[in-house]
């Protein structure tokens, strides 16, 4: 089922437990990848231009941790952490992803990020297993959807900027 379809990012529900995210980006995949992985590039997009960034922590190594937190225009604080699991540069990035204002039971996300490029183009993949169709649904109702689409249109400009 498609969940969100806008000619650049395109969110399915493949299975229960399954969110699929599909983006082309107008760059070489080296400059995304980049863009998704150092802290200072990443300081400006993950916020989806809906707060500021207040902790931007990545250790990229197998077994490595990341945290990510901004403070909400709204003045709440949002924030989430993991663990690379698996990293190939330019390629394929397996991490957990904790959104820490979540319920336990809630548990965590295993993200699957590849990047594929063609004629200059970068495709971003991102797969999400959740534990659950609850757990599926809760991400989707939290209106991810919105940020993520403005979040994933300032990491395009963030790797454009690098060329």
């Amino acid at each position: 089922m498609t969940v969100t379809d806008d000619k650049r990012t395109t969110l399915t529900l493949p299975t229960d437990e399954r969110i699929l995210i599909e983006r082309s980006f107008d760059a070489p995949r080296h400059l995304v990848w980049r863009a998704y992985t150092e802290p200072e590039l990443v300081r400006q997009w993950w916020h989806a231009g809906r707060g500021t960034m207040t902790a931007c922590d990545i250790d990229l190594r197998v077994g490595g941790r990341w945290r990510f937190a901004m403070t909400a225009k709204e003045g709440y604080e949002v924030a989430f952490h993991g663990e690379y699991r698996e990293i190939v540069p330019d390629e394929r990035l397996v991490s957990t992803e904790v959104y820490e204002g979540a319920p336990p039971e809630a548990g965590e996300a295993l993200n699957i990020l590849t990047l594929s490029e063609a004629d200059g183009r970068t495709k971003l993949s991102i797969v999400m297993e959740l534990r659950s169709r609850e757990s599926r649904d809760m991400v989707i109702a939290s209106g991810m959807e919105d940020g993520l689409r403005d979040a994933l249109d300032l990491l395009e400009r963030a790797a454009q900027s690098l060329s």
